[in-house]
């Protein structure tokens, strides 16, 4: 029986056809209406966000890192400058491995530990679209051959680059200092966007002092990229400003001079010319190599200068604690003389010996029998010990701190450089607060001789000596001659004066200046062997800063070891009537401090040292 097919109901089908029809559309207008808000939301309210993140596709800002300042001594003798090297550098965000990719280098390019902790820590530190250099200085060899396998290394590249460099190297690490990387801690204290394309900074002496005037101003380029970050052309540029050229008061010939004079002993020298507190020469032996830290130091090379028993890295001229020793002796003579204490003609017997009434305790003159006879011009010409311990009962602690801080010991000198200590001029005060006991008579007696608790660095001996010198006039001593920005006019650094000291009656002065050129100039001076010199007039005191506690007699201190013999001490000014400079130098467990200070000052007078003003050829 054949099948029946059922016939179609056309009005049924016409209804359901345009019930999904009218659905269709109803989805259909919900689609397009969400896609039209949707596309009017991105392009009329979000168009400010993604017009920017298109524009940082296709264009970025590329710091451009200043010129540092160069440096150069009052003669224009190049001090510092910037030498042109090649770096290997990385962009993070651009190399997919960093580990990986430095492992590879290693194959083409010589990198050492040094190199890569150097780097990671750099990574730390900077935002992952930042040029981070992974080595410097790079050999002609190492640039051939990574220009060869560059195509292997996305976001590795050569850049040239200008690198700090002292020409004159070991005898100026003290004064410039040096610059190193940026770490840390220095991140957080300085303008990043001003460094953004800086890798080192000033980390001491003149470099760090004088940082903010060396860096510069960062500048910019707005470069347009490809599709791979690549760099396809400047679009605009803003340049960036050299750092200044900074004037140093130092002569480089005298300082090279000092340091070589200096070579095989600890110690200090610094030479000011007292009219002014103009820094001629500032030295401080052993010393290092400031280059070595520049072009990254290794931890290894570091421990050694750091554990060094003769401190290398320690700025002796600047933070080295001395007793004053007998140098003291002229500044406390102008305050007895002033005070009316004693007259330059007043004299008493030296037996050698001086005691204290109603004390059992002998103070020893450094000569075992005495110096006999002795007036104010013989106890300083010879150091008369006992003459001083009776001055000294006389003062009394308050006048003597008195006058030694008119001169500025116990505190800063201000020079243009950081971490000066300022020495100490103890007083009953601090002796109680730092010691928890009371000061006795005999601590003034053996205070006066610049032994006990005085400490002075040399600096403020050298200082101290110019205000000698000019009968007073202080100044702040400086390094700083001047300074010059690009394309502006030398700016020339005034003296900076911070008083004077004045006496009742000052011809104390000469009174005083006359006995120290009797220290130079008679057979009974403590610094006859200085010898008299046709072509200047000097006045000087030595020191004896004792070491050791036993009491040693002088000459008699061969049989101890070096590190317990005495440290010697001299402070000197030339000529007498019209000063031009003035000397402190120490010498750690060695007499050789007035033979020292006799060449260079020889040194000075003989003109080879003598260019107290700028070359104009210079600027």
């Amino acid at each position: 029986m054949q099948k029946r097919i059922p016939i179609k109901n056309p009005a049924q089908e016409i209804q359901l056809v345009t019930k999904r029809a009218v659905v269709a559309c109803i989805i259909i207008g919900i689609s397009l209406f969400f896609l039209v808000a949707r596309l009017s939301y991105l392009q009329i309210y979000k168009h400010p966000l993604y017009t920017t993140l298109s524009k940082k596709n296709w264009l970025d800002l590329v710091p451009l890192e200043p010129t540092r300042g160069l440096i150069y001594d009052r003669n224009g003798i190049l001090l510092a400058e910037n030498i042109p090297i090649f770096s290997l550098d990385l962009i993070p965000y651009q190399v997919k491995s960093i580990e990986k990719t430095l492992t590879e280098l290693k194959k083409v390019i010589t990198l050492s530990e040094t190199d890569i902790v150097q780097f990671q820590k750099q990574r730390k530190q900077l935002r992952r679209f930042d040029e981070i250099p992974i080595k410097f200085r790079l050999s002609e060899e190492e640039v051939i051959a990574f220009a060869e396998n560059q195509h292997r290394f996305p976001g590795v590249m050569v850049k040239a680059r200008l690198m700090r460099h002292y020409p004159l190297g070991i005898p100026f690490s003290h004064v410039l200092g040096y610059v190193g990387r940026i770490n840390q801690q220095e991140m957080s204290d300085i303008n990043l966007t001003n460094y953004s394309a800086s890798h080192y900074i000033g980390k001491l002496g003149i470099e760090k002092y004088y940082e903010d005037d060396l860096h510069g101003t960062v500048g910019y380029e707005e470069v347009e990229n490809d599709a791979s970050g690549k760099s396809i052309r400047v679009l605009s540029q803003v340049k960036a400003t050299s750092g200044k050229t900074i004037y140093l008061t130092i002569d480089s010939r005298l300082q090279t001079f000092a340091a070589q004079a200096l070579t095989g002993h600890r110690g200090a020298i610094v030479v000011i010319q007292p009219n002014n507190g103009q820094v001629l020469a500032m030295v401080s032996e052993p010393s290092y190599d400031p280059n070595l830290f520049v072009s990254g130091i290794t931890q290894k090379e570091f421990q050694v200068l750091q554990q060094a028993e003769d401190r290398p890295l320690y700025n002796r001229a600047l933070r080295g604690l001395y007793p004053l020793a007998s140098t003291i002796k002229p500044f406390v003579a102008i305050e007895g003389l002033d005070s009316h204490i004693i007259t330059a003609t007043d004299t008493l017997h030296d037996p050698g010996w001086f005691q204290l009434k109603n004390s059992s305790h002998i103070f020893h003159d450094w000569r075992k029998y005495g110096h006999g006879t002795v007036n104010l011009e013989k106890a300083i010409m010879s150091s008369c010990d006992t003459y001083f311990f009776h001055l000294a009962a006389k003062l009394g602690i308050r006048r003597i701190d008195s006058i030694l801080t008119q001169f500025g010991f116990g505190q800063i000198t201000g020079i243009d450089m950081d971490h000066e200590l300022t020495g100490l001029v103890a007083s009953p005060e601090w002796k109680r607060r730092v010691k928890g006991i009371p000061w006795y008579e005999g601590d003034t007696i053996i205070s006066v001789i610049g032994q006990g608790y005085m400490q002075t660095t040399p600096l403020q001996l050298a200082t101290a000596v110019a205000t000698l010198a000019t009968h007073g006039k202080r100044f702040i001593p400086t390094l700083l001659l001047g300074d010059k920005q690009p394309g502006k006019q030398y700016y020339s650094q005034p003296p900076l004066t911070i008083g004077e000291i004045h006496l009742n009656n000052p011809k104390n002065w000469d009174i005083v200046i006359q006995a120290m050129e009797k220290v130079i100039s008679s057979r009974e001076g403590t610094a006859h062997r200085f010898g008299p010199h046709p072509a200047y007039t000097i006045a000087g005191k030595t020191g004896t800063g004792q070491v050791y506690s036993k009491n040693y007699m002088r000459g008699s201190q061969l049989g101890l070891p070096e590190k317990l013999r005495d440290h010697y001490l001299f402070i000197a000014f030339a000529p007498i009537d019209n000063p031009q400079i003035a000397l402190a130098i120490v010498t750690e467990n060695s007499t050789q401090a007035v033979s020292i200070a006799k060449t260079i000052i020889d040194f000075y007078f003989k003109g080879a040292a003598n260019g107290h003003q700028l070359s104009k050829t210079a600027l």
